[in-house]
């Protein structure tokens, strides 16, 4: 959709919301004896949106085949992906263990995400496993210890994922942040200046994605881990940093993100993807920002490189901008259409509540049934009968 179009579109969005507020407010109190509205049957309406330019065009799944290669490229450019250092041998090390309850091992392992730079993380191994097990990426959010929350150590045991998961046969790996954890600069976690220095035409989001497409590396190197059942899920920063590592890494097979980041478009808050201080997303993009100019990719199209293979996402209408987050309904409404082109349907899905920032009970039920259904065998996730003699019932009409 022409960006003058969507600008119109939002106008007059704008002015008949204004409206038909002011009418309502004029309007008298309805009485309680007031008789009841006399309503028609009418088909649905057709919902349009500015994110319907993901799909403008596309007749075909041939058709959304090359404009797929076009958003890949597009993503790849928007991470400076060709800017990042030549991968260096794995060189995976196992340092401490810990047997946790007697049901899996926790390792602290480290290993070689640069030539003169090395990622740590924790590592879960169930102890008894049938065979080769389905093996997860556990990304945390901004939390200065990183990993030490995702394996249950510190704070907040509604993200401890590797704990969970673990416990629930998945291999997992919990890698910390690149400057969180054991890797916090002088200047403080998150701050990202030496970074920059180090890489000035590279982004943050191109480092840590490449990093966490090391951990599945790491994954795949373990006799206990079937390569292809390789999942990835996070919470916050790790759940954009879930959606990215999806769509740049065929090899995660089922993903879910939970209160990950806005996205450009419809966004108040935009230019914190490029601040000019602290943790920079994406440097390169502040004068273009600044000027509000958008880069040419965004969440629904990066989203949908991932199709068809699993993904959930999971957000709250009051974690942040509440029309921000009305806009990630339609967003993903659009998604949908991806998947339905692509003839697995199935493979998607969102879950939107009112819990904030939060990765509540009901939240970690879906993402972890999500990992199941979609990293297990059919019979792991299989209703059955009662067994003994079944009743009579009389025929069917």
């Amino acid at each position: 959709m022409p960006r003058r179009t969507i600008a119109i579109s939002a106008a007059l969005l704008l002015w008949s919301t204004t409206l038909a507020t002011a009418l309502r407010a004029e309007a008298p109190a309805a009485s309680p004896d007031e008789s009841p509205p006399v309503r028609r049957r009418s088909d649905p309406p057709v919902i349009q949106s500015s994110w319907d330019d993901l799909l403008e065009g596309i007749k075909t799944p041939e058709d959304w085949q090359r404009r797929r290669k076009v958003l890949k490229q597009r993503f790849l450019d928007l991470i400076r992906d060709d800017r990042k250092p030549a991968k260096p041998p794995l060189d995976l090390k196992r340092h401490e263990s810990t047997v946790v309850d007697g049901v899996y091992t926790r390792w602290l392992v480290s290993y070689n995400v640069e030539a003169d730079e090395r990622a740590h993380a924790y590592l879960g191994i169930p102890l008894k496993l049938e065979g080769k097990a389905p093996a997860v990426v556990a990304l945390h959010g901004t939390y200065p210890y990183g990993k030490e929350q995702t394996a249950g150590l510190i704070e907040n045991p509604d993200k401890a994922h590797l704990d969970h998961l673990c416990r629930r046969g998945y291999v997992v790996i919990a890698p910390d942040h690149f400057v969180a954890g054991h890797r916090t600069p002088p200047e403080g976690s998150y701050e990202t200046g030496r970074f920059y220095q180090k890489h000035p035409e590279w982004t943050a989001v191109g480092k840590f994605t490449y990093e966490h497409a090391i951990a599945i590396d790491v994954l795949q190197s373990l006799d206990e881990v079937d390569p292809e059942r390789i999942g990835a899920l996070g919470h916050s920063l790790g759940g954009h940093g879930t959606i990215f590592l999806a769509a740049y890494d065929d090899r995660i097979k089922a993903a879910a993100c939970n209160c990950g980041a806005t996205f450009f478009r419809h966004n108040t808050q935009v230019n914190e993807w490029a601040r000019d201080h602290w943790y920079v997303y994406f440097k390169h993009l502040r004068p273009g920002l600044l000027e509000g100019n958008l880069p040419p990719i965004d969440f629904h199209e990066i989203i949908a490189l991932i199709a068809p293979r699993a993904f959930l996402d999971l957000s709250g209408l009051n974690d942040g901008d509440p029309l921000t987050q009305r806009q990630r309904v339609l967003m993903l409404m659009k998604v949908m259409d991806v998947y339905e082109l692509e003839k697995a349907p199935a493979n998607f899905a969102f879950y939107v509540h009112g819990c904030g920032h939060s990765v509540a009970y009901e939240s970690r039920q879906l993402i972890y049934g999500w990992m199941d259904s979609h990293l297990k065998p059919p019979e792991a996730t299989q209703a059955h009968l009662l067994p003994g003699p079944k009743p009579e019932l009389p025929p069917k009409p």
